[in-house]
């Protein structure tokens, strides 16, 4: 089964809708409930990533028989400098965005700590792909 969301830059109103989306999608699959939240933490924080940083973005999402693969591609500033971005704690949030409670530095490690596997790539001026797995066993 494949799905595909459009996200909007700078709408944080809207934030969340597409990893909602797909949590609801993974219980009716009666996929394990640590899984699900698992994939839904990474998809949250990444596009959270992408309203608070890019212009746009879209999340497609695979779900095969034993495991959910997520590409994440943006069109925005970039990531400079991905090591440092991995940091806890690092962040280029707007003050805007740290006063709504977002842009604290997690978004990335958080990420990879709830991602079996995690690839991220990133051109400056351009924008950043990010590739998420998770296997359901």
């Amino acid at each position: 089964m494949k799905f595909k969301f459009e996200i909007e830059g700078g709408n944080f109103s809207k934030a969340g809708t597409a990893s909602s989306e797909v949590k609801k999608i993974l219980k009716q699959l009666n996929v394990n409930p640590k899984i699900i939240k698992r994939t839904v933490v990474s998809l949250y924080e990444a596009e959270v990533n992408v309203v608070a940083h890019a212009f746009e973005g879209v999340m497609k999402v695979e779900v095969e028989p034993d495991r959910i693969i997520v590409i994440i591609e943006d069109k925005g500033p970039g990531i400079p400098d991905i090591n440092q971005a991995m940091q806890e704690g690092y962040s280029t949030a707007t003050p805007k965005v740290r006063e709504m409670g977002f842009g604290a530095g997690m978004g990335l490690p958080n990420i990879k700590r709830n991602s079996d596997q995690m690839n991220i790539s990133s051109t400056v001026n351009v924008g950043t792909k990010l590739e998420l797995i998770n296997y359901f066993k």
